[in-house]
């Protein structure tokens, strides 16, 4: 079913629709749908370049706005719908977790989520449900987003179809090394 799932939003990339399906796809995998919208993005900037910045901003504030979709999800909603949904990803645990730490660490939870490949929606949903403050949710937010589709469209913007693979690849690897490395270089400041 993913597999499926993932060709039809690859193809959606090369219809005369494709913005719109960018910033749809952008919007809905903040809160429910299972593919990043990277995988439009990416053969979206590399047949038309000249556009990629576009298309990152476009990811960017789609993909902020799905993500306030998420938290109103978790605030409002969190037994009706964003129950199904952690089960469904097998994070119904983390929630729980997830409470203990995260008034303190909550802008961290949401920066490192929006970056690497862990489930954004999952903390977009959690942060409603644990009530994190709305703008420090939203700031982090957009850092986070804007920072990974810039990057993205900027890689392959400067270095073009080469660059593809890596960016499949390795992009999600990188990002999560960058954040491990940022987030223990706060810790060793903090603690030394």
């Amino acid at each position: 079913m993913i597999r499926r799932l993932y060709d039809w939003t690859l193809s959606l990339a090369s219809g005369p629709r494709a913005p719109a399906a960018l910033g749809s796809v952008s919007f809905v995998e903040s809160s429910v749908f299972p593919i990043p919208p990277d995988i439009l993005l990416i053969p979206m900037v590399i047949a038309r370049r000249e556009k990629a910045w576009w298309y990152a901003l476009l990811c960017t504030i789609t993909s902020v706005a799905g993500g306030i979709l998420g938290y109103l999800i978790g605030s409002f909603l969190f037994e009706q719908v964003a129950v199904p949904i952690l089960t469904f990803y097998g994070k119904m645990a983390f929630v729980d977790e997830f409470k203990a730490i995260f008034q303190d660490y909550g802008w961290w939870f949401v920066f490192i989520a929006g970056l690497t490949p862990f489930p954004y929606k999952v903390i977009t949903i959690a942060s409603g449900a644990l009530s994190l403050n709305p703008v420090v949710f939203i700031a982090a937010s957009i850092v986070s987003r804007g920072l990974r589709f810039f990057v993205v469209a900027g890689l392959l913007y400067f270095f073009g179809p080469p660059i593809r693979d890596f960016i499949e690849k390795r992009l999600g690897l990188m990002f999560t090394i960058f954040v491990v490395l940022l987030v223990g270089g706060f810790v060793l400041l903090r603690y030394f």
